[in-house]
């Protein structure tokens, strides 16, 4: 599995939600947005949305500037 462009050992079935967990993110986090094979997974369902061995996650975070 690939996550934020890096091989991750993660196992298939595990959630959006667990992700966050081994990246250290609260699920209560503003400003973030998942995406699993290009696909935005809507906030409520991270913690059921589960994952394939080739799924590719990219966790994106809001920032300031310009």
């Amino acid at each position: 599995m690939i996550v934020n462009g890096q091989s991750a050992e993660i196992q298939p079935g595990e959630t959006v939600a667990s992700v966050f967990e081994r990246l250290g993110l609260s699920l209560a986090a503003r400003g973030v947005a998942v995406a699993v094979d290009g696909e935005v997974v809507p906030r409520a369902a991270w913690p059921s949305f589960t994952l394939d061995a080739d799924s590719h996650v990219e966790v994106l975070t809001a920032m300031q500037g310009g």
